[in-house]
């Protein structure tokens, strides 16, 4: 390819030296990591390519991040497509993940006007202006089955996160999906439409999209709604902060609220908190409080824990007991009124239902997901019902959870790295069955399982607690026909 910043073309970037040499020149630079093995890399190359035409004062370059370890590490980049923006010689910010409407704006952000002394235009509305740019953005969208601009690469979403998503969007009629939580927004977009639905004295639920990478994924794409927060009303997507904004400021989202017959709260203060139930009787409304917080951790099932009545309350028990948690149970089969009053009262239209502390934490498949992803367990000891773990035992509890462990960069459906996809194909192609922790949703089993293995490197395969080693060692067993009957004997 031709140089960057010369009628808008994109330079490949084959040395650290080269790359230093163009950030002390002090011009504007937007560099891409990419991955030749990745999809979703060569997708945001087209819009990556489109922009550097829009933008032609600027430097666009790319590294492929695995044959340039040294620059990659210079910047941290532990996953494709990764972008850094430089300006004055200086990074000015950084973007990980397909997301085409935030690279367009950021693009655009860095780069400022396309002709000098225009000035540049605004992006706050998710796109960056440029025909160019909006063609090939809403090409991209098409690509991926959907017209809507802002939507991010599509790589499909199986039937289970899907159903999980949808369970999540409807447990409260107001549903927010921020980054933190409503006490602690963890960016200023989450925070004003916090404080939006406060002024509003709606009553709503939320989510942490920042303790959950599978629904915070799993939604950019379900929801066709590249960022965050995301705000929904009776199941349906009503925008991000800019929308909610506008919406609040022309009283439109009050409206919407009154149609859908969303709750007011009758108080001064207008608080705002996670959704309360109407509708039921006040002696209901105590007796199902009274149960709830009967314990610390109260769980709402067909049958009782020694006789489960069905498969998705079996599981939940088992779940309880694999974390050492003393529980009390109900048995919903066992009284009407409650099965169908509780189901009003926490917005949640089926059974098993899991609370802790008074809150419902959601029923099996939420249970399931929370406990293989941790964040169960550290709910539980947040809320003091079980000591805290250290991180050697979180680690030896995750080299255990199978007798084949991967850990790696990103999942098998979606490696994050060339290295990470070869050992999962190598185990695929052998018929192993094997379990996978995704080490870039956690930076402290990342690093703390470099020191405990004494690996420094990913992948790392276990075989029942044991280090087997990373890549190059899994190929080689591979290769001698050695590979399954290490991993059973």
């Amino acid at each position: 390819m031709g140089g960057g910043g010369a009628g808008g073309s994109v330079k490949d970037v084959l040395s650290k030296g080269e790359l230093d040499g163009l950030r002390q020149s002090g011009a504007t630079l937007i560099l891409h990591f990419w991955a030749s093995w990745c999809e979703a890399s060569k997708q945001m190359d087209q819009v990556f390519s489109h922009l550097s035409t829009d933008f032609p004062n600027s430097h666009f370059l790319r590294v492929e991040a695995e044959e340039q370890p040294e620059i990659s590490e210079e910047y941290s980049v532990s996953a494709v497509p990764f972008f850094v923006f430089f300006k004055d010689g200086k990074v000015v910010d950084k973007l990980e993940g397909a997301d085409p409407s935030s690279l367009a704006n950021k693009v655009a952000k860095v780069a400022g006007s396309t002709n000098p002394g225009e000035a540049a235009a605004p992006a706050s509305l998710g796109m960056a202006a440029g025909p160019t740019v909006l063609e090939s953005v809403q090409d991209l969208a098409k690509a991926n089955g959907s017209s809507q601009t802002g939507n991010q690469v599509q790589t499909g979403l199986d039937d289970k996160i899907k159903k999980r998503l949808q369970q999540l969007i409807d447990s409260h009629p107001v549903m927010l999906f921020i980054k933190g939580n409503p006490e602690e927004p963890k960016c200023g977009f989450s925070r004003k439409v916090v404080d939006i639905l406060k002024d509003e004295k709606v009553k709503f639920g939320t989510f942490d999209i920042l303790s959950d990478n599978e629904v915070r994924e799993g939604l950019k794409k379900f929801s066709k709604w590249p960022t965050f927060p995301q705000l929904y009303c009776k199941g349906e997507l009503l925008g991000g902060c800019d929308i909610a904004i506008a919406m609040h400021e022309s009283g439109e989202i009050k409206e919407v609220f009154r149609d859908h017959g969303v709750d007011i709260i009758a108080t001064e203060q207008g608080t705002g908190g996670i959704l309360e139930p109407t509708g039921l009787t006040a002696n209901l409304n105590s007796r199902l409080q009274s149960l709830i917080n009967s314990s610390p951790v109260m769980l709402f099932m067909k049958g009782k824990p020694d006789e489960p009545k069905c498969g998705f309350s079996h599981k939940v028990v088992e779940i309880l007991k694999q974390e050492k948690v003393d529980f009390e149970s109900f048995d919903i089969l066992s009284d009407d009124e409650v099965r169908q009053g509780l189901k009003v009262y926490s917005n949640w239209s089926s059974y098993p239902q899991l609370y802790i502390k008074g809150e419902l934490i959601g029923g099996s498949d939420i249970a399931l997901e929370m406990q293989k992803s941790g964040e169960l367990k550290r709910i539980l000891t947040e809320k003091g019902i079980v000591k805290e773990e250290t991180l050697e035992d979180h680690l030896k509890s995750l080299i255990s959870s199978s007798p084949v462990m991967l850990f790696m960069k990103g999942t098998p459906d979606n490696p994050r790295c060339g290295f990470s996809s070869k050992v999962v194909n190598a185990l695929k192609e052998e018929g192993i069955d094997f379990g996978s922790f995704d080490i870039l949703t956690n930076d402290e089993v990342r690093q703390g399982l470099k020191v405990f293995s004494n690996w420094p490197t990913f992948p790392q395969l276990y075989y029942k607690g044991e280090l087997i080693g990373g890549c190059d060692i899994v190929l080689e067993l591979r290769n001698n026909g050695e590979l399954k009957a290490t991993l059973s004997e």
